[in-house]
């Protein structure tokens, strides 16, 4: 029985390393009751690989991911408790489940703060008006696509790669109407820098924010990547933009401006990243506070606009931040919360303690690593990085630095192995497709290589 599950152990890995994680307490419990070749953990797997299955074809069914998991979730955990209570360890895997919420709930509780934000900046037209004016400045093709390819670099750390990635992909659609290779460049070199810039920043991506909630790193040891994420955006750029097609495109389109009080909510956004980085460092709060602390800015603002606005009789004035909030994807989250609570599930079986044992002993955390952000290209960053932390390997900064890096940066090597992929496909449907993207994959494995290698290079005291 023994070998039987480390056989499909093995098989699964691959699988298992694109699984959120369970907090560190729930791997202790494993080492409690080891349920591997039982057939408690036998029916959790397969519960776990079915509900992961619908996810797969989520679009062909038309079934939201966030039910199967959440299901899988649910049924998962009640085996547990009854193997736990036949065991009469009902207590321990209660605290186990406690910590998993927690976590969960930090998660959450900062990421509706932060996309609520980002809706409210959409509703001001914050972006509208910056894609008029980059639209209509008079800059050729080539120019456009440094342009566009420095700002997703630039904004993936600060408004997350998705945003960014929706951001940008409308600006180079909207210039280049009518100019088929732009536009696929443009969007092949959009993913590539938003992921690149969204890896020096705990707010860039979700997997750099999971790594500063765990204090793996701390808020200023992120830009010791900055240089290694440059070079991953300048590589496979350098390569493209021969293939940019000459010429200058037609300026003109809808101008659009600002909402009133637009700037003011950018200044508020910022504060509230500023606060929550402050609850982090000084007060070793967690980051969920200060974005909390946050969203009261945006309440107190949006009634001071919604009362002056109806006073005026300014429509354009009022905000409801409340209807922004409800604007947030719950089916996201709700996919966070089945797919975390499963995975913990499994690392109270033991699975994962395995696995860990496979890649960071047998193989080395190095090699372990770099290989966890190749399959990034096959598997999202998200629930890649929830593995590692579930595993929870004995490493230095320089190592977690290096599997930070290469998670955020691996998606980028096919459409979609990234969230900023995936919904530049839909925006794009016609130009920016997989294969499309696939053609340039040769170019940005030079660029994740040649990124890891600087990262050995320059950092290497810290490894």
């Amino acid at each position: 029985m023994k070998r039987t599950a480390g056989w499909f152990l093995f098989l699964a890995a691959p699988v298992m390393l694109a699984l959120p994680a369970a907090p560190a307490h729930a791997a202790e419990i494993a080492a409690r009751i080891d349920l591997t070749a039982h057939a408690v953990g036998y029916l959790a797997l397969l519960i776990f690989f079915a509900a992961y299955g619908f996810v797969v074809i989520e679009k062909a069914i038309q079934l939201h991911k966030s039910k199967p998991v959440m299901l899988a979730a649910g049924l998962i955990w009640a085996l547990l408790g009854i193997a736990y209570a036949m065991h009469g360890e009902s207590a321990a895997l209660e605290a186990a489940a406690k910590h998993v919420i927690l976590d969960y709930g930090e998660l959450m509780l900062f990421l509706v703060v932060a996309i609520t934000y980002v809706n409210t900046m959409q509703e001001r037209r914050v972006f509208d008006a910056l894609r008029t004016r980059l639209v209509n400045r008079g800059l050729s093709y080539r120019q456009l696509f440094w342009l566009v390819g420095g700002l997703a670099f630039i904004f993936g750390p600060i408004i997350d790669n998705l945003t960014t990635a929706l951001v940008m992909g409308a600006v180079v659609v909207a210039v280049g109407v009518g100019n088929y290779q732009f536009i696929v460049l443009g969007c092949i070199i959009i993913v590539v820098a938003a992921n690149a810039g969204g890896v020096f920043s705990p707010f860039g991506d979700i997997t750099s924010l999971m790594v500063w909630q765990k204090s793996k790193l701390q808020f200023l040891e992120f830009f010791y990547l900055f240089f290694p994420s440059l070079v991953n955006f300048l590589v496979p750029a350098l390569f493209m933009h021969f293939r940019v097609p000459k010429g200058t495109p037609e300026s003109g389109g809808e101008i659009r401006k600002l909402k009133p009080g637009g700037a003011i909510v950018i200044w508020l956004f910022g504060a509230t990243l500023a606060t929550a980085v402050s609850f982090k460092s000084f007060f070793n709060l967690p980051p969920a506070l200060g974005m909390m602390l946050g969203l009261g800015y945006l309440q107190m603002f949006s009634y001071f606009l919604q009362h002056v606005g109806h006073r005026r009789g300014n429509t354009d004035m009022a905000l409801d931040s409340f209807r922004e909030m409800r604007r947030v994807e719950w089916d996201t989250l709700l996919f966070f919360f089945g797919i975390i609570f499963a995975v913990a599930g499994l690392g109270v079986v033991g699975y994962l303690a395995q696995l860990s044992n496979y890649l960071y002993v047998d193989l080395g955390p190095t090699f372990a690593n770099i290989a966890i952000g190749v399959l990034g290209a096959a598997f999202d960053n998200i629930p890649l990085m929830f593995a590692v932390l579930t595993m929870n390997p004995d490493m230095s900064s320089g190592q977690w630095m290096l599997v930070t890096l290469s998670t955020g940066i691996g998606g980028s090597l096919v459409s979609i192995g990234s969230a900023a992929g995936v919904v530049l496909m839909g925006l794009v449907r016609n130009h920016y497709t997989f294969f499309n993207h696939l053609r340039w994959a040769w170019a940005i494995a030079l660029g994740y290589a040649a990124s890891v290698l600087t990262h050995l290079w320059i950092n290497a005291a810290l490894m």
